[in-house]
């Protein structure tokens, strides 16, 4: 049978890597390690297979679709050397299909899903503003549909303090046109991470981003005047 949560122990490793984050630890538990990672491969290839179902996927096995536990500390402050978490992502294919899905799983309330648009190019940002500018209805349906509010509360990401060059302050949808992100997430409790029923509320969640991925998709894929770019 699939797995349709994360165990206990799961969430107790990683919060005693968080406590005890060097390498003397990390080997003396290394099993463990290994024991949990399989937890979540198992948990992740279900994943997978559930969102297969109901979106254009790039084909990956759930090791491919894992961030690694090592943390690359060259140009950090922060030399600890492991994450205090377990994350993966799917990515969305085709160049029609646009945002990604990220999970991620870390003890005492940190975890959640995520999409969107973390780091939109120049020219993105540009068209996505253009799009709003002339009418932000279509994304102010979505954002305020009791599906999202439900699940995301609202559009995250950082935005400017004032009006993006060639923008007036005035301007009727200047609320959206600061954002340089577009982010969605979605936390999860503790308790829910290792509830039975964390597979279907995960993917519930991540159904519910949908509306926003296909408006940014379509508006990302065409041009100002609605005809798809090449």
């Amino acid at each position: 049978m699939p797995a349709t949560c994360l165990p206990a122990s799961t969430l107790q490793f990683l919060r005693e890597l968080r406590d005890n984050n060097n390498r003397e630890w990390f080997n003396a538990n290394k099993k463990r390690y290994q024991a949990e990672q399989e937890h979540m491969i198992a948990f992740t290839d279900a994943l997978l297979n559930r969102m297969g179902q109901h979106d254009n996927l790039v084909p990956m096995t759930a090791k491919q679709s894992m961030f690694r536990i090592y943390r690359d500390v060259r140009f950090s402050k922060d030399k600890s050397p492991y994450k205090p978490h377990f994350s993966g992502q799917m990515k969305r294919a085709t160049k029609w299909l646009r945002g990604g899905y990220y999970f991620h799983f870390e003890p005492d309330g940190g975890s959640f899903i995520g999409g969107g648009f973390w780091d939109p190019n120049a020219a993105d940002l540009k068209r996505i503003r253009v799009e709003l500018a002339a009418d932000a209805e279509p994304m102010r349906r979505i954002i305020t549909a009791p599906e999202f509010v439900h699940t995301f509360g609202e559009l995250k990401g950082e935005q400017l303090k004032t009006a993006p060059q060639g923008y007036s302050q005035d301007h009727p949808n200047i609320g959206l046109l600061r954002y340089k992100q577009f982010l969605l997430s979605r936390a999860y409790s503790d308790k829910e991470v290792t509830a039975p029923d964390l597979l279907d509320m995960m993917v519930e969640g991540f159904l519910n981003m949908r509306p926003f991925f296909d408006y940014m998709s379509e508006v990302l894929t065409t041009d100002e005047n609605g005809v798809p770019i090449e």
